[in-house]
Formats: structure tokens, C-alpha cells, sequence
């Protein structure tokens, strides 16, 4: 199907132009002086009824013939061709309205010029407007390409990230406590499961990415123990907002590593979510030891995220951190958006 007819506004907008183009036909008509105002609109009102559709086949005729790697002979006869066939056709009608509905077919010979003028330069640029559409189409497509392959790079960053950081923590954990070591192998076992079963899939609800944190938390409450403590208060709402998968699980591992793991008491890790103004709104906070090394605003974790977030919404979406009363926060704006049913 042509793109004009795919929105209505869309072609709404072309029959506004073939409006304007019968007005100003009708203009040239009169220019010689052979024919009335009356009989140039009655013979520019069906000619350019049929130009109308006679200027939306280059459509695919472009597609066939792309300009870079199409011979340029080729292309000009082909073009070419459909233009005079068009034009001869607007012609013979021009002809048969004048003649029969008009009886004004000696009257006609003068506007002859004018007409096949007409006809040839609305058929080219008809052409080189199609041509513009089609680059830009593919100019849109090879963007969406960009930023798909640009995700799955940044997903792909994830998991290796958390499974060095696990590890580690395992490596520790064998030679003070093995029995907690080896559930944190299993808990590790079920959140790399539940990660690898994402696939490809470029979003999921944020039931779902919640649930997969709460099983991270798992992993890490078995290395911290009472020291790990965690509230969630996210809003009915929330649940499905669709979000690209992962964007909340490196902001808490963040919490964990550098506000958690730095205190000899532990400390809290609060997550919110809450939907305000067509967005939905997240906050993760956690303590700190204000005497640690400053919490990293911007680490490995942090910048996947907020490239994700850019890559995927643009400007719609944003994350942020501050420190505020030795407590840091993450921040996440993302838009609501449903999964369409």
C-alpha cells in the first residue's frame, strides 16, 4: 500500500496540495485568453483528479529502481517513459473534456503548451519527492537498526558485570561460610535462569523486572544477612509499565556495593515507584558510610542504565543521582507505556 494512504492526515495533506495545484491550473488556463474562468476550472477540475493518482505510481516504480544502484540510463529511460505515458494520457483527456463537454476543442490548441509543460514537470518532481521519501525511510530504518543493535550491546554489559561482582562474593563467602556459598550459587543460578529466558526481548512489564530484582536481592541477602535490609513500595499501577529489561536491578546491585557492603551494620535499601503525570517514577536509596570512598554517580552499573534509558525513550526518559543526609539516591523517569494488547 502507497504511504499516503496509511494516515489520514497524511492524505488529507495530498488532496489539500491537488487543491492548490487545480487553483493554480486553472490561473495558467486563462493565460492565453482562448478560454473562460468557468471552462478552465471545469477542464483543470478532472485533470487533476487524474494526476492525483497518476503521481502516486513513481512510488513503486522508485522502490524498483533505488537510485545508487540502479545504471543511471536505465533509470532516466524508464522515468522517462512513465512520463510521457502520463502526460499523454492527461492530454487526450484535456482533449476529450474540451471536445465533448466544452466544444471548445479549437479554442484548446493554444493551452496545448501549457498542459504537456504541466504535465511533465509535475510527473518529475512527483518522482524526485518519492525518491526523497524512500531515502528517508530508509535513513529511519537504518536508525532503528542502530539503536536496536546498541541495546543488545548494553544488554549483553549486564549480566557479565553482575556475575564478576557474584563471584567474587562467592570467592569469598567458600572460605568463611561454604554453606552459604553454596545456596548463593543456587539463588545465583535462579536469577541467571530467569535473565537468560528475557531472550531478545527488547521490553518487558515492570512486574516482571521487579520480580527478577527481588531474586537478585536473594543472591545478595544470603551474603549480607541481617546487614541487608529492604523496602518496596511501588504503586498497583506500576506493574504494567513496560521498560527495557534490567534497568532496575543495577541500581539496587549499585546500593548493595557501594552503600551496603561499606557498613559494618548494614543498611537499608528503599525502592519506590510511583506513576505521576503520564510517567513512571523510581527511586532507589541506601545508606552509606559517610567516611567511605564517595558513592560512584556514574559507575559501570549507573551509565548502562542511563545509556539504555537514552537509547530507548530519548528524551522522555532520564536517571539521576545525588547523595542527600548519607543517603544516595537513583532516580528513574521513564513514560508510561502499556504492552498493546
Amino acid at each position: 500500500m502507497h504511504p499516503i494512504f496509511c494516515k489520514k492526515a497524511r492524505f488529507a495533506g495530498y488532496v489539500l496540495v491537488w487543491v492548490v495545484i487545480g487553483v493554480l491550473l486553472t490561473g495558467l488556463l486563462q493565460i492565453p485568453g482562448t478560454l473562460s474562468l468557468r471552462e478552465s476550472a471545469l477542464l483543470a477540475a478532472p485533470l487533476c483528479v487524474l494526476y492525483a493518482f497518476f503521481c502516486l505510481t513513481p512510488w513503486y516504480m522508485c522502490r524498483h529502481l533505488p537510485l545508487r544502484t540502479t545504471n543511471p540510463l536505465k533509470l532516466i529511460v524508464q522515468h522517462l517513459g512513465a512520463a510521457l505515458l502520463a502526460c499523454g494520457i492527461w492530454v487526450k483527456l484535456a482533449y476529450f473534456i474540451a471536445r465533448q463537454g466544452m466544444h471548445a476543442n479549437a479554442r484548446f490548441q493554444a493551452e496545448l503548451p501549457h498542459l504537456v509543460a504541466v504535465g511533465l514537470l509535475l510527473y518529475t518532481v512527483s518522482v524526485a519527492i518519492h525518491y526523497m521519501q524512500l531515502a528517508q525511510q530508509a535513513s529511519r530504518d537504518a536508525e532503528l537498526l542502530a539503536r536496536d543493535a546498541e541495546l543488545r550491546a548494553l544488554k549483553a554489559q549486564i549480566n557479565p558485570h553482575f556475575l564478576f561482582n557474584s563471584l567474587n562474593s562467592i570467592t569469598a563467602l567458600t572460605t568463611v561460610d561454604p554453606a552459604k556459598a553454596r545456596e548463593m550459587c543456587i539463588r545465583l543460578s535462579d536469577f541467571l535462569r530467569n535473565t537468560l529466558g528475557l531472550g531478545e526481548r527488547e521490553t518487558i512489564s515492570w512486574r516482571e523486572e521487579l520480580a527478577l530484582s527481588r531474586t537478585y536481592l536473594d543472591v545478595e541477602q544470603v551474603r549480607f544477612g541481617s546487614r541487608l535490609r529492604v523496602e518496596i513500595d511501588v504503586d498497583d499501577d506500576c506493574a504494567d509499565c513496560m521498560v527495557p529489561p534490567l534497568v532496575l536491578q543495577p541500581l539496587i546491585e549499585n546500593a548493595v556495593k557501594h552503600g551496603i557492603a561499606t557498613m559494618v551494620e548494614g543498611g537499608l535499601i528503599r525502592v519506590e515507584g510511583h506513576i505521576v503525570d503520564g510517567s513512571m517514577e523510581v527511586s532507589v536509596a541506601n545508606d552509606f558510610d559517610p567516611d567511605s570512598p564517595s558513592p560512584r554517580r556514574n559507575g559501570l552499573g549507573l551509565r548502562n542504565v542511563r545509556s539504555r534509558l537514552a537509547t530507548r525513550f530519548g528524551d522522555a526518559a532520564r536517571l539521576t543521582a545525588h547523595v542527600e543526609n548519607h543517603q544516595f539516591r537513583a532516580e528513574m523517569v521513564v513514560p508510561y507505556n502499556r504492552a498493546e494488547t
